[in-house]
């Protein structure tokens, strides 16, 4: 008969991945799950694709909220209170961008990225409030970017958001120093996703000009990194660990 000790272990191990419908979000879905976790996969509008990712894995489930929204936060939160009673670790993994030079971009395409950014504070306050301070214990991982630290023409709400994203890891670290809760981010080079996929050839071979290793990384190369931190990095707290091929070195 298994122990008291050893039912908590079993029932805390819980993974919920913002964004988790695609790309780095759904790597990093499977890697955790291949380490046990039961899995969150939250969607916005990739019903389909997190529907589809959490049947595949063991006891995971789809979450839906819209992350700029507090109150469907609220909700999604308590969805998972009832449900699976605990979160051990939270991925950060939701982004959104709009692209166009500072003196073209529209102010609700800045707005539109600040809101979303807004809402992962907002996620990450109310995961410590209920469940990771209550116990001593989580693991926060912050998926931010290069371009965070490097800057990207036409880009500039999201290497705002990406640079804030690592400087809330830090702040975090220090506000949760002496319990069992760590956090820490890890910030992509240039992944080769949906997204990258859909580069002008042009612009692929010049971002791979600028890549020592010659190549783009893989969703599931970050989501290692992740379940590292997540699982095994217990002196590891208020880093930036950067996965870009030797693009940039931090």
């Amino acid at each position: 008969m298994p122990s008291v000790k050893d039912k908590e272990t079993r029932e805390s191990k819980v993974a919920l991945v913002t964004g988790g419908g695609r790309g780095i979000g759904a790597a990093c879905c499977r890697a955790l799950a291949a380490e046990g976790f039961t899995v969150a996969v939250h969607y916005n509008n990739s019903t389909d694709e997190a529907e589809a990712l959490a049947s595949g894995l063991p006891d995971a489930f789809a979450v839906g909220a819209d992350l700029s929204d507090p109150e469907r936060i609220d909700g999604m939160v308590r969805e998972l209170k009832t449900r699976s009673k605990t979160i051990d670790v939270l991925v950060n993994n939701a982004g959104v961008n709009r692209n166009a030079p500072t003196a073209m971009m529209k102010l609700e395409d800045f707005d539109t990225v600040a809101a979303l950014e807004r809402g992962v504070w907002y996620l990450t306050k109310s995961v410590l409030r209920r469940f990771m301070l209550r116990k001593g214990r989580g693991r926060i991982i912050n998926i931010s970017s290069v371009v965070g630290h490097t800057g990207n023409a036409g880009q500039t709400p999201y290497t705002m958001a990406k640079a804030a994203l690592d400087a809330m890891t830090k702040s975090l670290a220090q506000e949760t120093a002496g319990t069992d809760i760590l956090i820490n981010s890890v910030a992509p080079g240039f992944i080769a996703t949906e997204m990258t996929a859909e580069l002008p050839e042009a612009v692929r071979e010049r971002i791979l000009s600028r890549i020592p290793l010659g190549r783009m990384g893989t969703p599931a190369e970050v989501a290692e990194v992740v379940t590292f931190l997540a699982t095994r990095a217990g002196y590891i707290n208020g880093s930036v660990v950067h996965v870009n091929g030797g693009m940039y070195g931090g």
